[in-house]
């Protein structure tokens, strides 16, 4: 009797084959971008690819201007990848299919759920549903209140398209605008500075929060990521604002050429919540001082809030490593935080997590110095900028040669993808099979 061996099927972990559904996004943004329709002038092939990757990594940074290069079809192209790319693939995924009432299978469920940066699959109907529904709220609301603005600027049809394009860019934290300087022309606007940081904030705080938020509506009932996040968001939105009015009140460059000091007060406000992750700025990025440009590498690095648009390390991971070095100095066991503690396990995830982005900026950043002889503080800017997918520029990523736009290409991509990666890893859980007794290691 002859027996058959079954073949083994070669499966992708989820991670990795949100990966290349990601990857794949990005090359149809390429090619649709490459078409003679789609821009106003030829474009090189590194260029479209360059934009897609940011438009799909919702980071901003770009080699040419968004506005003057492509034509409207382009323009479209960027918002659809932006709105892709920020949202999810695998929600807009599973919202057709509970659209189109077919249910959600266990393997499309894990998927899923590392796209949501979720550790369970337990109601992600329901959080898969709260994410549509308040992207669609917030951009709708977002819409009508900057046409305020442009309508009266551009007249309709265009002061609506400028309205929609940077609503979604705005709520999605990609940081593309459609002028070379981007909202610098409304330094003043209390309604572009009011408008813009509450969209990015919004999108930047997660679903998750703003869930919870709309859901108990009372502190004291309110989820220890929900306490944390917030907490984290204002402190983190005063150390920026404060910091950067102090250090820029007088540069002529920045904050010194505005005469009125409310229009300071909002040009800091501004980029000071815009630096930890949503791109935009209204004052010139590339003339503030080296002091300035480490705060908001700073700010790029720490990033927005677990399942939002936002990049970074997250808010809640340098909390709980706050809390962690806190703790340690008070020989306390245990992490406390509003009447909660958190895990050793927590710990170990934030330590990995951290770890890994520190070792990946510093060999991103490396490897670009060699390739590229320029300012090391620019490089520094670039590098944070790309792995933050914040988007702001000191002007660098267009002067760097394939070697650096490669690099930062691969950041932007591993900003957006790879904590996905990593969270994958840090979920699974094995027990060990040999327990080794204890040794003594000296640290410090």
């Amino acid at each position: 009797m002859i027996r058959y061996k079954r073949k083994r099927s070669f499966k992708l972990p989820p991670p990795a084959f949100l990966s290349v559904l990601y990857f794949t996004l990005i090359i149809i943004g390429m090619v649709l971008l490459k078409l003679p329709f789609s821009t106003t002038h030829p474009i090189t092939l590194m260029e479209a690819f360059f934009t897609s990757t940011s438009a799909v990594t919702v980071t901003g940074l770009v080699l040419v201007d968004t506005g003057t290069t492509f034509t409207v079809f382009g323009q479209i192209v960027i918002m659809i990848l932006i709105q892709l790319g920020g949202l999810g693939l695998m929600t807009f995924a599973a919202l057709l299919l509970l659209s189109l009432g077919i249910s959600i299978g266990m393997p499309q469920q894990v998927m899923l759920r590392e796209d949501l940066n979720q550790t369970s699959i337990n109601n992600l109907r329901t959080l898969v549903q709260a994410i549509v529904k308040i992207a669609l709220i917030c951009e709708t609301v977002g819409v009508i209140i900057l046409a305020t603005v442009f309508v009266p600027d551009f007249g309709w049809s265009r002061g609506l398209w400028h309205s929609l394009f940077h609503t979604v860019s705005a709520f999605n934290n990609a940081g593309f605008a459609l002028w070379p300087d981007s909202l610098s022309a409304w330094v003043g606007n209390p309604v572009i500075n009011l408008a813009i940081p509450a969209m990015f904030i919004i999108g930047g705080l997660g679903f998750i929060v703003i869930g919870d938020i709309a859901q108990k509506r009372q502190w004291q009932t309110l989820t220890l990521h929900t306490k944390l996040m917030l907490v984290g968001t204002l402190a983190f939105t005063a150390w920026g604002f404060l910091g950067f009015a102090f250090l820029e009140w007088n540069n002529p460059g920045t904050l010194g050429a505005l005469a009125n000091p409310w229009d300071k007060l909002l040009a800091s406000w501004f980029q000071s919540v815009t630096t930890r992750t949503a791109g935009f700025n209204t004052v010139e990025i590339g003339e503030i001082h080296d002091s300035s440009t480490l705060l908001m590498i700073s700010l790029m690095l720490v990033g927005g809030g677990s399942t939002s648009t936002a990049g970074g390390i997250k808010v809640t991971t340098v909390i709980v490593l706050l809390l962690a070095t806190i703790a340690f100095f008070k020989r306390n066991s245990t992490l406390h935080a509003f009447g909660r503690s958190i895990g050793l396990d927590q710990v170990l995830k934030v330590l990995a997590l951290t770890t890994v982005s520190v070792l990946t900026v510093m060999t991103a950043l490396f490897l670009i110095s060699i390739s590229h002889d320029g300012n090391f503080v620019d490089l520094s800017f670039e590098v944070a900028s790309a792995f933050g997918t914040v988007g702001l520029t000191r002007g660098a990523t267009t002067e760097l040669d394939t070697l650096g736009r490669v690099i930062v290409l691969f950041l932007m991509f591993l900003g957006r993808v790879g904590p996905l990666t990593l969270g994958f890893f840090l979920a699974s859980h094995s027990k060990p099979r040999v327990r080794y007794p204890a040794g003594q290691v000296y640290l410090g």
